[in-house]
């Protein structure tokens, strides 16, 4: 291709560019338009948690960990920097207790801020 043909392909192309509309987001300065179907931040109903442990098992970025505290009580602590929102801890869970929801961690420059208590409570005597 010539150099002659060659700008008088790219000239109205620039020209396009130039007039049209902005593809990028506004973030940080508003908040990002996430969609529908975005898996973030996990959300987990502690009044179904039973502590048995399935989501921890299942979970193959090693996020998650139950602490037991006793015969009856235990708690569940979330590793948002390792989680990879893969949604396998949903799938697990038996009793419906763990959720997706469309928000993601805020930044920080410290890693204790990634390191979530997400149930704390004395399972059910059964």
């Amino acid at each position: 291709m010539s150099r002659r043909s060659s700008l008088a392909h790219l000239l109205p192309e620039l020209v396009r560019t130039l007039f049209a509309r902005r593809a990028t987001v506004r973030f940080p300065s508003e908040p990002p338009v996430l969609a529908e179907a975005y898996r973030g931040r996990g959300v987990v109903h502690a009044e179904l948690c039973v502590g048995c442990g399935l989501c921890v098992r299942d979970c193959p970025a090693f996020a998650l960990e139950l602490e037991r505290e006793g015969r009856h009580r235990f708690r569940l602590v979330h590793f948002e920097d390792r989680c990879a929102y893969c949604g396998q801890c949903v799938d697990s869970c038996r009793q419906d207790a763990i959720a997706l929801v469309s928000e993601f961690p805020r930044a920080s420059p410290c890693r204790t801020a990634f390191t979530r208590v997400l149930v704390t409570h004395e399972a059910s005597e059964e």
